[in-house]
């Protein structure tokens, strides 16, 4: 490959900036949650969530298979596109980290008003979300980030059309 060509297999210079990272997480509120199951197998689930202390905070029932997989094996990773989000298209960023399970009173004193408001967005339909959600047996799952992946489909997009511009015709 000459140092003309563009190569559209190598994707580092087209991360997604922090800040950019940042206001796609607080724009949207569905993530893709991924764990290993006891044989190792890579599985996820398409889930809400809410961005809130640098951390993803989501929520289930505790008997379900994510659950016993993360108190087994924190490791996890969360994926968010800026499909469906009021943000330009092709925007992903991807997070490995470690998820901790919460179901003490303080956590979900402040994690279910917020998530109900940030799901629902009327503070009618959320009291009524939140009153669903708190249940004897739901935990919350706490994700810490520890690397983030991030792509921008618009800087590809445009160091596509600035080399194709640059490009003599054949």
């Amino acid at each position: 490959m000459s140092d003309n060509d563009f190569d559209y297999e190598d994707l580092a210079n087209y991360d997604l900036d922090a800040d950019r990272a940042e206001e796609l997480l607080l724009a949207h509120n569905e993530c893709t949650f991924n764990w290993a199951n006891k044989e190792g197998w890579p599985v996820g689930v398409i889930m809400s969530y809410i961005w809130r202390r640098d951390r993803f905070w989501l929520t289930a029932a505790a008997h379900r298979a994510r659950v016993h997989a993360v108190r087994r094996d924190p490791r996890v990773s969360i994926v968010v596109t800026s499909t469906g989000s009021p943000l330009p298209r092709n925007k992903t960023v991807t997070y490995k980290g470690l998820c901790t399970v919460h179901d003490d009173a303080e956590t979900k004193a402040w994690f279910y008003p917020d998530f109900s408001m940030a799901l629902q967005g009327d503070a009618a339909r959320a009291a009524e979300f939140e009153q669903f959600l708190d249940s004897p047996n739901r935990v919350i799952l706490e994700v810490e980030p520890v690397q983030r992946i991030g792509y921008d489909g618009a800087k590809m997009f445009r160091a596509s059309q600035e080399w194709s511009a640059d490009e003599p015709p054949t």
